[in-house]
């Protein structure tokens, strides 16, 4: 179970936008799922399983402050002397707008994104893990690859 704790939480992070909030997402994701361990079923992924677990906590948590997450902290915030500055400018300013941006997405198409291409979990997985049809991942999937290159590059259609 532990193995999979680093992806539960960049998972939890990119639902919630800080490191306070999904810190304490994961660790109630894993007291959940200890506790209702003998509700898991062997022929599912152990992962999948603790992801749907903290998608249906995040959920619940929304609904009961009715309070979006603030934007994510930039992880590129240490001194590197060996980088060029203005690339290192270029690529935290992206960063923050990236992350801004996926904030503002609906949350299904950020739970998805996450799911997809943060924690590379497979279409047919995350349909699994939502309960969807994978046709709805590819859709979501989608408008949301669209939306952040909107809003983030000012084009539609990016690559």
């Amino acid at each position: 179970m532990t193995a999979g704790i680093p992806r539960l939480r960049r998972f939890a992070m990119s639902l919630t936008g800080n490191m306070a909030d999904a810190d304490d997402l994961v660790q109630d994701t894993v007291e959940r799922a200890l506790r209702n361990l003998h509700q898991w079923q062997p022929d599912t992924k152990l992962e999948s399983w603790m992801f749907r677990i903290a998608q249906n906590l995040w959920i619940d948590a929304v609904r009961a402050r009715k309070v979006r997450a603030q934007v994510a902290a930039d992880p590129l915030d240490d001194d590197d002397v060996s980088v060029d500055g203005a690339r290192a400018m270029e690529a935290k300013l992206t960063f923050a707008d990236t992350a801004r941006a996926l904030q503002e997405l609906p949350e299904e198409q950020r739970v998805v994104v996450s799911l997809v291409l943060i924690e590379g979990v497979a279409y047919r997985e995350a349909a699994e893990i939502l309960n969807v049809p994978i046709g709805t991942v590819t859709s979501r999937l989608a408008r949301a690859r669209e939306a952040l290159a909107l809003r983030v590059f000012g084009k539609e259609n990016m690559p």
